[in-house]
């Protein structure tokens, strides 16, 4: 007795410890160790005790998540807050299968809680270096910034192009962003934000100037502009008239993509005119002046094509809704046999735990799908097909 009593407490300590997903350890431990007739109607037994600990961490837990939400403002629609409410959701069907007598139902329960609270405290352990990591993800992009800008105005150089006061501009702005790789370097979080605003707004006066140069770089190089935009109108426009005519075919209404073509084609047929006078310059006039209806024409056909896309997604979609229907009725199959194992004496409350949490995890898995989260949804699936193929595995072991 005693030992089986250390193994309990073991088990309670390595999974409250941990806060991971380890309850299939604790099905397979308690498994392993039936209740004596004797004791099988006491109120505290193995089961209960591990339920209680259980019940009694996801409290401590809720504490500390709740202070953490409230207090770094979590948005609603953030991961984080839904692993809060998932974590929530299951520590009161935990607590209310405790009060019912369910320990196993609570255990389960308790288990699933645990792997969001996981999250959440592995998110709240490393708030304190978000702001750093945001800092230092701006400085390591500001790297390719400069190298970018030194190309323009060294180009611009190159061409005869006067470039102004840019390099004093990109060394005061380079000098700045130095200052706050130091501050990070000396961990001194506060100063780091006064001196990245200095920076920022260094590096808007940049920006300007590069705007400058750019158009005027575009300006000397009009002719190598105007040739690829054309090759690339062409190309755009045999994609419009495929895609529209497809729909035409189809029934579909691809009015919008017809208004655009049209536009665009305006716009091209202007340009290529001019270039193929020789006239680069007015050319890059007409498509600089149009720039938003290239834009819009360029937009509705990446529009297209991310429906098309999308119109695949839910094909996949429907296949997992299948697979789900299909591991009700396999979950359904399972729990009879288990049920029929039982009744010939074989202790099943292992196999009958993960039977339960695969169950949740299905569930969960289609909540999920139906929110349109498939890689999340396909996640809990995976975890519901090995607790599956364990349980299953345990089923033709015992019959």
């Amino acid at each position: 007795m005693a030992m089986r009593w250390l193994k309990v407490w073991l088990i309670i300590g390595l999974l409250l410890g941990s806060i991971v997903p380890a309850g299939m350890a604790l099905a397979d431990e308690a498994g392993t160790a039936p209740l004596p007739p004797e004791i099988q109607d006491n109120s505290t037994t193995e089961m209960q005790a591990v339920a209680e600990h259980i019940v009694s961490a996801l409290e401590r837990l809720h504490n500390i998540t709740s202070m953490i939400i409230e207090k770094t403002n979590v948005s609603e629609n953030s991961t984080v807050f839904e692993h809060y409410q998932k974590a929530e959701e299951y520590r009161e069907v935990a607590i209310q299968d405790y009060q019912n007598g369910n320990y196993e139902g609570a255990i389960a329960n308790g288990i699933l809680a645990m792997r969001h609270y996981k999250v959440i405290l592995e998110k709240a352990k490393n708030v304190r270096n978000d702001v750093r990591e945001r800092i230092q993800e701006e400085l390591r992009r500001m790297q390719a910034y400069f190298k970018a800008a030194e190309k323009t105005i060294r180009k611009a150089q190159e061409e005869g192009i006067n470039v102004g006061d840019a390099p004093q501009l990109l060394n005061q702005t380079k000098e700045a962003y130095r200052q706050v790789m130091e501050d990070i370097k000396n961990r001194d979080l506060e100063k780091a934000r006064e001196d990245l605003e200095v920076a920022r707004e260094l590096k808007k006066g940049l920006d300007e100037k590069l705007m400058e140069i750019r158009k005027e770089l575009a300006y000397a190089n009009a002719d190598k502009i105007v040739d690829e935009f054309l090759k690339r109108g062409e190309k755009g426009i045999e994609i419009a008239q495929r895609i529209i005519e497809r729909a035409n075919e189809s029934g579909r209404n691809a009015t919008k993509l017809q208004e655009r073509l049209e536009a665009f084609q305006s716009v091209y047929e202007q340009v290529k005119e001019l270039a193929d006078q020789g006239n680069y310059t007015e050319a890059l006039d007409v498509i600089i002046a149009n720039k938003e209806t290239v834009k819009e024409f360029y937009k509705a056909i990446h529009f297209i094509k991310r429906k098309a896309h999308e119109r695949e997604v839910r094909e996949e979609m429907k296949d997992m809704a299948m697979l789900i229907k299909g591991l009700h009725e396999r979950i359904g199959k399972d729990a009879k046999a288990l049920a029929k194992l039982y009744r010939k004496g074989v202790d099943t409350r292992a196999a009958q735990l993960k039977l339960k949490t695969a169950a949740q995890e299905v569930r969960l898995s289609a909540e999920l799908l139906k929110r349109v989260k498939k890689a999340e949804a396909k996640a809990h699936l995976l975890t519901a097909l090995d607790l599956l193929e364990d349980v299953e595995s345990f089923i033709v072991k015992h019959a």
